[in-house]
């Protein structure tokens, strides 16, 4: 396909995609559920466990009381004592929740902690480097699991792709039928695509991708391939992605 041929494609499969009826119980996504609760503690749980079997984060994220971020550390250890998931156990996704808890009622939001920081450069990985580094600050929990679900604190030149957390901002910045637009002072042309298999196998066999790797070089690249096609919105394709890969139309 041609560069063009690509852009019409991705701009038909946007109008398409980007719409709540792309996300139901035969087409789940965890998005599914953080759209019935429209704020950004639940949306980042949400994000976070997204990885792995997608029915499967579903069920486990329908277990989940998102009104324990309104309660405290003991409720929080008693109602979640025996919950987990995957590389999670019950004790990380205690000290989540109690983290988060901490953050909603100490400080407020995500977004002030983020946007301080992203203003600088306008450069996205900064926000990211600040409200990862709070997550860490605010509770000394530490376990494999824990630091898996958060992520590292990304470093000068990341390596990974840190999918989860550029999914979350795609749900908090980007505002239509499908994402949440939580946030206000970020600028779209700014996000970066949350890379899974599915649409880095996807952008190579289109031609936006020429790395091999699957790593955070080959985020910058899409990115910058889609802001050919769209400059204000590259990440509004991000869906479309997703779903050709998944459903391998195109692979």
């Amino acid at each position: 396909m041609t560069f063009d041929q690509v852009a019409k494609l991705l701009n038909e499969e946007a109008n398409k995609r980007n719409h709540v009826e792309e996300i139901s119980l035969n087409r789940p996504d965890p998005l599914m559920v953080a759209s019935r609760y429209k704020d950004e503690f639940s949306a980042l749980i949400c994000a976070l466990f997204a990885y792995g079997n997608v029915p499967a984060i579903i069920q486990f994220l329908e277990s989940l009381d998102f009104s324990l971020l309104d309660t405290d550390d003991q409720t929080i250890e008693t109602t979640l004592a025996h919950h987990y998931y995957r590389f999670q156990n019950a004790k990380d996704i205690q000290a989540l929740f109690t983290t988060l808890r901490r953050v909603k009622h100490d400080i407020g939001s995500f977004e002030s902690i983020f946007l301080p920081a992203y203003q600088k450069k306008s450069d996205v990985m900064d926000g990211l480097r600040a409200v990862i580094g709070l997550l860490y600050d605010i509770n000394a929990y530490r376990s494999r699991g824990y630091q898996f679900l958060l992520g590292t604190i990304p470093p000068i030149t990341p390596v990974s792709p840190y999918k989860r957390w550029h999914m979350y901002l795609r749900w908090m910045v980007r505002k239509d039928h499908l994402d949440l637009g939580l946030w206000h002072g970020v600028d779209t042309k700014d996000l970066l695509v949350p890379l899974d298999t599915h649409t880095f196998a996807l952008g190579k066999k289109l031609g936006l991708i020429q790395r091999k790797s699957y790593d955070f070089k080959a985020v910058l690249e899409l990115s910058h391939a889609l802001q050919k096609i769209d400059p204000s919105d590259p990440v509004k394709y991000d869906f479309a992605l997703y779903r050709l890969g998944q459903e391998k139309i195109l692979l």
